[in-house]
């Protein structure tokens, strides 16, 4: 298989999003972990679009608060709320379940639980006020910014592992090898850097970082690995770390 392929980013993007693609959807497949390098890329159009859902929002004079649930609304339309899943079935197995395969267990159950959507609230909830609180002037280069560096970390994580259980996603697709984890990160940091500049650009990465891997260390603790729920886990918390580690820069002294 080829390390990097040019409809990489289509790949990703059929596989992150709900937006249509012209990709082989069996190919993207195949190519799903090898693709990786491409995930800040589609994190970048997803964040950009939401920026502007919320510019938008803000210019036809809504309240902050209500142009982010906009925003919001625009953002789980785009990606069909791929990572937030993850998210709820991760805090709904870890909290729920009294042991790795009982949470393993709760985390296939399509049902959404209180701890899901506790953690799911609080999440979005969260995203909201970093939304609510963004200077319009910067609201597009910032969510960019967030779902590129958050998209970057995420196939870390899943070349570090290990996998959880056999069957899932992130054991079937195979890990991404280390070039494609390093062109990741280098991507994701370049988009970054672009929208905010490298000193921005560095702390929400490393915020970013941090956050998914301690997502990581969270679910080897409580099942004993890695599964795609928890990638998606380690985005939305590497995102809010982002956006946070953003926050923290801008405010004055």
């Amino acid at each position: 298989m080829r390390l990097f392929d040019l409809r990489d980013p289509l790949h990703a993007l059929s596989l992150l999003t709900r937006i249509p693609a012209p990709v082989d959807h069996a190919r993207a497949a195949e190519r799903a972990a090898a693709a990786a390098w491409a995930w800040p890329l589609v994190g970048a159009l997803v964040g950009a679009l939401t920026g502007a859902a919320l510019w938008l929002g803000l210019a036809l004079g809504l309240p902050p608060l209500a142009a982010a649930a906009a925003a919001l609304a625009a953002s789980l339309t785009l990606t069909g709320a791929f990572h937030e899943d993850g998210l709820a079935d991760c805090a709904d197995g870890f909290g729920g379940g009294m042991d790795p395969a009982r949470r393993l267990e709760i985390m296939l159950d399509s049902r959404v639980g209180t701890f899901g959507a506790s953690a799911l609230a609080l999440a979005l909830l969260a995203k909201a006020a970093f939304m609510a609180e963004t200077a319009p002037a910067l609201t597009v280069a910032t969510f960019a910014a967030s779902g590129a560096v958050s998209r970057a970390v995420v196939p870390l994580i899943f070349r570090l592992g290990p996998q959880a259980k056999p069957g899932g996603m992130a054991a079937t697709a195979g890990a991404p090898g280390w070039a494609t984890v390093v062109a990741a990160l280098a991507v994701g940091g370049a988009v970054g850097a672009l929208a905010l500049g490298w000193r921005s650009a560095g702390w929400m990465t490393a915020a970013a970082l941090a956050a998914a891997l301690a997502t990581r260390a969270v679910a080897r603790a409580r099942i004993g690995g890695v599964t795609g729920d928890v990638l998606g886990a380690a985005q939305m918390a590497g995102e809010l770390a982002a956006l946070a580690a953003l926050a923290a820069l801008l405010s004055p002294e």
